[in-house]
């Protein structure tokens, strides 16, 4: 082992004594690489140890820690062997406490007969007393007596083979040693305990009040370092890029808009100004677009592409999947073909572009073209693709703007890739899935914020109800009712295949039993399984009204757009997240009929039952984002695995929205004091 005084809080943790390639790789499945690491693994809670419940004083399913002596243990085989359960029984003098664990005949290695032990949990019968699997920990004279015991004791998040004990013990060690260390890299924050004390206190506090002050404080250091890093971020685009003058003369608006046969809302149109400043500006323009399901985003994207191609520049708009980015090509075909505009499509499947994956602007000539042509000049073009356009082969020159649709479908990197294709374009990101303030100063820190909080006045009124699955006979009835007056229907389930227990309903399961309940009427099937073919094939029946029921997955939260659909049913709608039931939600009501959302459920818990009663009172996504972060957290919220979300081990971004603000000022300031 190194000598102390040459370990850092950056040195692997196999510097420190006791702890060999073993206890290394236990604790490199809790992610703890470093000292630092060790030092920043958060207890999951505390034991008030100076409070030992009496064994006879407990109740029924309320959790409790008592102790006493093991006065009797065994393990019991039932089934050939095959089962088992492991009994341990305790003494306090007050009353004895059975402990009980299945399938789990190593515990038995763990007691000693006349052992004192302590065991939180919550009792399953109160005659005799019995817990089910309760944590214990057996108590050991020595030294380390007071750590474990009379105090208030961190509990932590473990792995397999790695005692609670072990673990405890190399914390309480680690910590003097380098406590002084971490508190020289904070720096003092007015009205926190300082980084040194809010460690100390966040391991092993002498009051629980002191907890919450420690992890503010960890928290907030937490942020900050994010903050800095989206901070230094956009100071390095302004410094370094020049912004391309995308803002456009209007010669290609003033058509397109006339053609459009509807008006902007106020809501569109103050949002345009503030995209033609950014597209008009000297730093490449870096904006998150985000409105309601049915706002009116995509027109303002294509008003943006049209500023763009009217300053001679192309645009590659990007979407998550294939049916998204189908239904961006007819749109756009339908609006720029008039125009004058090449529309072009690059996806894994499909390339409009021809054999080659670059894509070269072609020449203007004749008559026909836009009002912004230049006869002699070379033509932009619009392409719109899925993730192939940030393949290496794909090119495209002169490339002025960079639109990605529905960007919580994709990764930071992601969105990397297709801005470093050309010299620093403009950036236009959108998202149909509001986004909480807090995640907005965290997921999309370096991006300026444009929300369009107006619907179309033409809108139809979306009604939700929550039933359970005995009144589908009815909802089939009144599904029925709305195909006879030549309306459509969506039916979402969550999966495409069975599970193993049947609970969970699925398409390919489904499909005969709906077609037989919705006879005459004719039931298209559409997941993530078809071909591409056979995809656009059945959006394209649906569309045209030749399908009048689309059954499907969670694939149709976007890309299909029928405004003759009045009904969607989503089954097993506990299975799917607020923002997402939300997103499904928003392929009805996009006509001038009534529509209505009907969620079969079955919620188990109290939670689950909020969260759809959250969606049966409000159609606001902005209320709905809120309560989803609340409720299920960030990853649900934004796609933690694929957006870049930076993972908090004391930050919590449902209620840290304040101490997010703070971070992100003090930040500023930082930057100020190094020559900004």
């Amino acid at each position: 082992m190194a000598a102390a005084h040459s370990i850092g809080l950056q040195s692997p943790v196999t510097e420190l004594f006791g702890v060999g390639p073993e206890r290394a790789a236990q604790l490199a499945r809790l992610k703890i690489a470093t000292v630092g690491d060790l030092l920043l693994h958060r207890p999951a809670r505390y034991e008030d140890r100076r409070r030992a419940l009496s064994i006879r004083d407990l109740k029924l399913k309320e959790p409790a820690l008592v102790r006493g002596k093991v006065v009797a243990m065994g393990l019991k085989r039932y089934r050939k062997g095959t089962r088992s359960v492991f009994e341990l029984v305790l003494d306090d003098g007050t009353a004895r406490l059975h402990c009980q664990w299945w399938n789990l005949p190593f515990m038995e290695q763990y007691f000693n007969q006349g052992e004192e032990v302590v065991v939180y949990g919550k009792p399953r019968l109160v005659k005799p007393r019995t817990m089910d699997h309760p944590e214990t920990e057996v108590i050991e004279t020595g030294e380390e007596l007071s750590i474990h015991m009379n105090r208030i004791v961190p509990i932590y998040p473990l792995t397999e083979g790695l005692p609670q004990r072990w673990l405890r013990s190399l914390i309480w060690r680690t910590l003097p040693q380098f406590k002084a260390e971490f508190g020289k890299l904070s720096q003092t924050v007015p009205g926190f305990p300082s980084a040194e004390l809010a460690l100390e206190a966040i391991h092993f506090p002498q009051e629980m009040d002191e907890v919450e002050p420690a992890r503010r404080r960890l928290a907030f250091d937490e942020f900050l370092a994010l903050q800095l890093q989206i901070q230094r971020r956009r100071r390095n685009l302004e410094q370094n890029a020049k912004g391309l003058p995308c803002s456009g003369n209007n010669s290609l608006i003033k058509p397109f808009l006339k053609q459009l046969g509807f008006q902007l809302t106020d809501a569109q149109t103050r949002v345009l100004r503030e995209l033609r400043h950014d597209l008009g500006g000297e730093v490449p323009m870096r904006r998150l677009l985000q409105g309601d399901v049915g706002c009116g985003k995509t027109v303002v994207a294509a008003c943006c592409a049209l500023m763009s191609i009217e300053s001679g520049f192309s645009v590659a708009l990007m979407a998550p999947t294939e049916i998204l980015a189908e239904q961006h090509y007819r749109n756009f075909q339908t609006w720029f073909d008039p125009l004058g505009i090449p529309v072009l499509m690059h996806t894994g499947s499909r390339k409009t572009a021809g054999a080659s994956a670059r894509i070269l602007p072609l020449p203007l000539g004749g008559e026909g073209r836009g009002e912004g042509a230049v006869r002699g000049k070379q033509a932009s073009s619009l392409v719109i693709g899925t993730h192939a356009l940030i393949q290496e082969a794909f090119q495209l020159d002169n490339l002025g703007l960079v639109i990605i649709d529905e960007q919580h479908k994709f990764g930071v990197v992601q969105r990397e890739k297709l801005v470093r294709k050309g010299r620093y374009p403009h950036l236009l990101v959108m998202t149909a899935t509001p986004i909480p303030r807090t995640l907005g100063l965290t997921l999309y820190g370096d991006l300026d914020i444009s929300i369009i909080n107006q619907l179309p006045a033409n809108r139809a009124k979306i009604r939700t109800f929550i039933r359970s699955a005995d009144t589908l006979p009815k909802v089939m009835d009144f599904i029925r009712s709305h195909l006879k007056q030549k309306r459509q229907a969506y039916v979402v389930y969550p999966r495409v295949d069975e599970t193993s227990d049947g609970t969970v309903k699925a398409v390919i399961t489904e499909s005969d039993r709906l077609q037989a309940a919705l006879r005459p009427f004719r039931v298209g099937v559409l997941h993530g399984r078809l071909r591409t073919d056979e995809k656009e094939r059945v959006t394209d029946q649906f569309r045209k009204n030749q399908l009048q029921v689309l059954l499907t997955t969670s694939i149709v939260e976007v890309g299909v757009d029928v405004p003759n659909a009045t009904v969607m049913l989503i089954e097993n709608a506990e299975q799917f997240g607020l923002a997402q039931l939300h997103q499904i939600r928003g392929r009805v009501g996009r006509g001038v009929h009534e529509s209505y959302c009907i969620l079969i459920a079955d919620p188990k818990t109290r939670e689950a039952r909020q969260r759809l009663r959250v969606l049966e009172q409000t159609t606001d996504g902005f209320t709905i984002a809120e309560a989803d972060l609340k409720l299920r957290g960030p990853g649900e919220l934004v796609g933690q695995e694929q957006s870049g979300m930076p993972s908090f081990r004391f930050g919590n971004l449902a209620e840290d929205g304040p101490l997010i603000e703070k971070a992100r000022d003090t930040a500023r300031a930082m930057l100020v004091g190094e020559g900004r």
